[in-house]
């Protein structure tokens, strides 16, 4: 039996990545395909993706994307949120625009946490906190989503292409579900994609950072993009690559469909003909049209050209009145283990170090937390400690230590028993301080600058 879950809103999530991937068909990541891979890549934390092929492409042919990222204002900020930050600034490094939702409207319907109180929490704990690690103000937009109407309005359009028995099976929503708590994916839908509208950026790709506990979101996203698109772009059966039309009540009269559904050959030509025009101009040669059933072989298109050929009937579907959005790209970090050694939750202080914390608490926990060291210190210089259940060692991994030399070193020091655990709890709780010492300098820096990362509609008079 497969008890993999996955639950946006919990915290007991399935950290069998391997079990997770295969589950729900997440790819992994390869440091080859990637533009100057990050910490967090080459040390394995971020360990899956849904097209990101596609953003490598933008970033090398030096073409615009964005990254959506989010935050749910209703605690703290703590060590585990800052991974989502560590992906969007490489990604910001690479050239990207960032967008910050702010999902207030999501919090007051499933934390009944108030907007004002929402707003409050937000900017203290997470915005003031976002500047300090390093995200640029000029490429950075944060909004909220209750003062962004677009973005209701656009997942509430696309609401339309799903039902309550898919968002069930999606979200393990059952009868007692509240409704507000049902609408809240599909304001994340609008979250996710909105970016791509022409007020705000434009179309282009978009990549959405995440843990792998949040890609219920982008399954549906996705999902309800390849319904709403007016044009399939697949790899043929016998070789290149086939377009073809998705009829769509909202595209009848511009695919030629009349009322009684039957076909004008005359307007059918002629979408066909924009479509040909358009495969030709990407300097495609090779190609067979069928108007009677809507199709357009390019017989020397490889699986490069999809992605290219998805973004230009994007723009061909704007022309003619549709929306014309491509599905999200996504990437998945790994879970950090709690102090606890369970999992790391904002609802359990004792299981993570809150980023406003003093130094003194910070190094109380760090010195109480689980250690993977054997019970006597003979038998741990005899057999070592077990780095993958020792706290300290692992924080050292996913924050704090940035040299990879030295965090081989410790690792091999400690598996031999030359390092003993309270030392290895010391090692980290000396580099978690320099970390903790930098970032309260940083946010003090900007503390009279946060509105420079805030969108228009976010400021208020």
């Amino acid at each position: 039996m497969d008890n993999s879950r996955i639950d946006p809103w919990g915290s007991d999530h399935d950290t069998n990545y391997d079990r997770v991937s295969s589950r729900f068909g997440l790819d992994g990541i390869n440091l080859e395909d990637l533009s100057n891979p990050g910490m967090l890549h080459t040390r394995g934390l971020i360990f899956a993706h849904r097209d990101l092929d596609v953003i490598m492409h933008a970033n090398r042919r030096g073409s615009p994307f964005g990254v959506l990222t989010g935050l749910m204002p209703s605690g703290k900020m703590h060590l585990g949120h800052t991974m989502v930050i560590e992906q969007a600034k490489w990604y910001q490094s690479l050239g990207a625009d960032v967008t910050v939702a702010v999902a207030d409207l999501e919090s007051l319907a499933t934390r009944a946490v108030p907007l004002e109180k929402g707003r409050q929490v937000a900017l203290e704990e997470y915005v003031s906190n976002y500047a300090a690690m390093g995200l640029d103000p000029e490429k950075t937009s944060v909004y909220f989503q209750s003062s962004r109407p677009e973005v209701q309005r656009l997942g509430f359009t696309l609401g339309r292409r799903t039902n309550l028995s898919e968002l069930g099976s999606i979200y393990g929503f059952e009868g007692n579900t509240n409704l507000a708590h049902v609408q809240a994916p599909l304001v994340q839908v609008g979250d996710i994609l909105h970016p791509m509208l022409d007020k705000f950026g434009g179309l282009r790709p978009v990549v959405v950072p995440v843990g792998v506990d949040q890609d219920p979101h982008i399954r549906l996203t996705r999902d309800i993009v390849s319904k709403s698109q007016w044009f399939n772009v697949r790899k043929s059966k016998n070789g290149g690559i086939l377009i073809s039309l998705s009829i769509q009540p909202e595209n009848h009269r511009a695919f030629g469909v009349k009322q009684n559904l039957s076909v004008d050959k005359s307007e059918r030509s002629k979408i066909i003909s924009k479509i040909e025009h358009l495969v030709s101009s990407m300097g495609f040669s090779d190609i067979q049209t069928n108007p009677k059933h809507g199709t357009i072989t390019i017989h020397a298109g490889t699986a490069h050209d999809v992605n290219d050929l998805r973004l230009e009937l994007c723009k061909l579907e704007r022309e003619l009145g549709g929306i014309g959005l491509l599905p999200p790209s996504s990437s998945y970090h790994k879970f950090a283990i709690g102090l606890d050694g369970g999992k790391m939750s904002s609802s359990k202080p004792e299981t993570t170090i809150f980023l406003n914390e003093s130094i003194e608490t910070m190094k109380r926990k760090i010195m109480k937390a689980h250690s993977g060291g054997k019970s006597t210190v003979e038998e741990h210089r005899r057999l070592g400690g077990d780095l993958e259940t020792d706290v300290a060692f692992q924080y050292l991994k996913f924050f704090f230590e940035k040299d990879d030399a030295e965090l081989t070193k410790i690792a091999k020091d400690y598996t031999s028993g030359k390092i003993l655990a309270g030392e290895m709890k010391k090692l980290c709780a000396q580099q978690a301080e320099i970390w903790m010492n930098e970032l309260t300098e940083k946010r003090a820096q900007w503390s009279d600058k946060i509105s420079d990362f805030l969108a228009d509609d976010a400021i208020q008079s």
